[in-house]
């Protein structure tokens, strides 16, 4: 079964594992008017369930909206690249290795399951960059926030 949408690209972001950690700074409010929504909207933080990122409007650009699953995995390719893992000094991995990951994106975007790549650096700070599925099955009341051209 394929699923019929879009995918918007989020990250990378890169901080600490602390900030990570602060859960309440990366859910939105309740409220549209509520302080802790304007904060989470302001963020760059991802959020905890990747289906917010969508209400992040500022935060979607048409440079990483796509629609093939090839375009999206090749962002998540260079992005990896752009930012490796950690590398353990003893030679064993610490992570999935990429051509797991790629594979596993490959198989699960065309069916509508976003995927997020979240590991330390070298420099001990965490990364996390996501593909977001639009429209989100976890939350299909969140409209696009730029359909692709």
């Amino acid at each position: 079964m394929n699923w019929q949408g879009h995918w918007h690209g989020y990250g990378p972001w890169i901080g600490s594992r602390d900030a990570y950690g602060n859960e309440g700074m990366r859910r939105p409010g309740r409220l549209a008017s509520d302080e802790q929504t304007r904060s989470f909207l302001a963020s760059d933080m991802p959020p905890m369930m990747n289906g917010h990122w969508l209400l992040r409007r500022s935060q979607t650009a048409a440079d990483r909206t796509w629609t093939n699953p090839e375009t999206a995995v090749a962002w998540l390719e260079k992005t990896y690249a752009e930012n490796p893992p950690f590398e353990r000094d003893d030679g064993r991995r610490a992570y999935t290795g990429r051509e797991t990951k790629t594979e596993y994106a490959m198989d699960v975007l065309p069916r509508g399951v976003d995927v997020s790549w979240v590991y330390y650096l070298k420099s001990a700070s965490l990364a996390s960059f996501s593909v977001v599925c639009c429209p989100n099955h976890f939350h299909p009341e969140i409209p696009c926030p730029l359909p692709p051209r």
